[in-house]
C-alpha cells in the first residue's frame, strides 16, 4: 500500500494553486490540501488529527504574511517541511524553512519538497532539522549548513549553494549544466553556465579537501554529481 503525503498549499492566486496541486497529484504518494488565507490555513491545520507532511506558502497572503504564518507553526512546536515562496532572507539561520523565489521551476520546488521529505523519514527525525550525509559531513538543507563532526566544524552555504546540493543529491546521474542551471535560477537569460560554474568552485572550496582534485562534487559527462552521499 502506498504511503500518502498530505501536503498543505497556502495561497491567495487560484492558478498557483491549481498548477502545484496538479504537479503534486501526478504522484499518489502525495494528496493535497488547499487554503487561499492564512485564516483558512488555521482552520485546515486545526481540523486535523495529524500534522501535514509538509507546507508550500506564499510569503504575500490576501490577510497577512506567509512569515508571520510559519513563525506561528514553529511556536507552536510544528515542524514539518515548510516552502516559503517568493521568500525573502529575513528568516534567521536558526530557522527551519526553506525560501524559494518566485518565479521558480516546479521540478526545483518539487526536488527540494522531495529532499525534506525523504530525509526526515530515512533520519526518522521528529522536531529536529533533517540532515543528509554527503562524505564526511551532514547537510541541513534546512539551514543551509554543512557540519562535520569530526572537526567540529560548521560550513554556512547561501541559498543557491544550498540549492545545488539539494538538487544533485536527488539524482544519482551527472546533472548536466544547463539543466541544473534552470533547476536553481528558472529561466534567466542573465544568467549563464559561468555562473554555475563560479558558484560550483566556491562551493568546492567549502567542501573539498583538495578543490582542484574534487572526490565530492564532480564533474562528469558534462556536468556535475555528488560522488559521496
Amino acid at each position: 500500500m502506498t504511503y500518502v503525503r498530505t501536503i498543505l498549499i497556502v495561497d491567495g492566486d487560484n492558478a498557483t494553486r491549481e498548477t502545484l496541486r496538479e504537479q503534486l497529484t501526478r504522484d499518489d504518494a502525495f494528496a493535497v490540501v488547499e487554503a487561499c488565507s492564512a485564516r483558512e490555513a488555521e482552520r485546515c491545520m486545526t481540523a486535523r488529527d495529524e500534522p501535514f507532511a509538509a507546507v508550500i506558502i506564499d510569503a504575500a497572503l490576501p490577510d497577512g504574511d506567509g512569515h508571520e504564518v510559519c513563525a506561528q507553526l514553529r511556536a507552536k512546536g510544528l515542524s514539518m517541511p515548510v516552502i516559503l515562496m517568493n521568500g525573502t532572507t529575513q528568516s534567521g539561520p536558526e530557522d527551519d524553512t526553506i525560501s524559494i523565489a518566485k518565479p521558480f521551476r516546479l521540478s526545483e520546488l518539487m526536488a527540494r519538497l522531495r529532499t525534506q521529505l525523504d530525509a526526515r523519514e530515512a533520519n526518522g527525525s521528529h522536531g529536529e532539522p533533517v540532515t543528509i550525509r554527503i562524505g564526511p559531513y551532514d547537510f541541513s538543507p534546512e539551514d543551509k549548513s554543512l557540519r562535520h563532526d569530526a572537526d567540529n566544524l560548521r560550513i554556512r552555504l547561501t541559498e543557491k549553494e544550498a540549492a545545488i546540493l539539494a538538487f544533485l543529491h536527488t539524482n544519482e546521474r551527472p546533472v548536466p549544466r544547463r539543466e541544473l542551471l534552470k533547476e536553481v535560477w528558472g529561466y534567466n537569460p542573465a544568467v549563464t553556465t559561468h555562473t554555475l560554474e563560479t558558484h560550483i568552485y566556491r562551493l568546492r572550496r567549502k567542501i573539498e579537501a583538495d578543490p582542484a582534485r574534487a572526490r565530492l562534487l564532480v564533474t562528469e559527462a558534462g556536468g556535475y554529481r555528488l560522488a559521496a552521499r
